[in-house]
């Protein structure tokens, strides 16, 4: 039987939202790993990063991470992500947020299980900076 939670017990508090300086420190270390590091948005991926701008481009990555990545058995995981064709495929591969193995790999997200909410939203922010990185450069 299971017991019903306390009423006056604390709710644990969410975990607070990173920080611009500490996902630029996480996209820094995964940006030094060689296969990572040869990502960048160039051409009509950089265009679209920039003619729909930063909050179409997250509400995409949002989209496309609860549909490819979110799932606790992502179809075809570790083959789900193209590395082409939108600036968020672009951007998954460069921050290690492209399929399960690497989300745990890199960002300590366990496989098997599907993603919280914060976890989801973490993922979305880490690609988000990344391309507001990228266009920004290449301004």
């Amino acid at each position: 039987m299971m017991s019903s939670p306390d009423p006056s017990a604390p709710t644990p508090a969410p975990a607070p939202a990173p920080t611009a300086r500490s996902l630029d420190q996480k996209l820094d270390a995964v940006a030094r790993h060689p296969f990572r590091a040869k990502f960048h948005l160039r051409g009509r991926d950089l265009a679209t990063a920039q003619l729909k701008g930063p909050s179409t481009i997250r509400w995409h990555a949002y989209d496309l991470v609860a549909r490819r990545l979110a799932p606790a058995e992502p179809y075809k995981d570790g083959k789900q992500t193209p590395y082409r064709g939108h600036p968020v495929f672009v951007a998954q591969h460069a921050t290690a947020t492209c399929c399960r193995t690497c989300l745990q790999r890199w960002h300590g997200i366990p496989k098997g299980r599907e993603l919280s909410r914060a976890e989801h939203a973490y993922v979305v922010d880490v690609i988000c900076r990344w391309i507001e990185r990228e266009v920004a450069e290449a301004s």
